[in-house]
């Protein structure tokens, strides 16, 4: 059985480090971590099975994109990849224009969200 590729896109390097540490603990899954939507999209031909993908990438970059952008460009190479926007963003309007650009669920970043991130990597 081939691990599930997961893609964690933030720019939070301790968020993203303590998440990757709690998914490989399952030891089945292939975790790839990116500090920038820009370094996550030159890495798609990877074929990641699950991108995670912070709504508010605040990169240090000029000209950065931010999360929905991101979201758009990979689901125009790929459709068929599940993305999972991660957001500290608990309005409403936000969740529902993750979801209508394309993001497959939205969880707000919390002290479940972890769990809730395995449980639909799992499934």
């Amino acid at each position: 059985m081939s691990k599930k590729k997961i893609f964690i896109v933030d720019d939070d390097p301790m968020f993203s480090i303590m998440l990757s540490d709690y998914l490989e603990e399952k030891a089945i899954f292939d975790i790839h971590v990116f500090g920038t939507g820009e370094d996550c999209v030159k890495s798609i031909d990877i074929n990641p099975d699950f991108v995670i993908l912070d709504y508010n990438l605040n990169s240090f970059e000029s000209n950065a994109m931010n999360g929905i952008q991101i979201l758009e460009r990979i689901k125009k190479i790929d459709s068929n990849i599940i993305v999972i926007i991660l957001s500290a963003q608990e309005k409403y309007g936000v969740a529902s224009e993750s979801i209508m650009k394309g993001a497959n669920y939205y969880i707000i970043k919390d002290t479940s969200s972890f769990e809730e991130i395995g449980r639909l990597l799992e499934d």
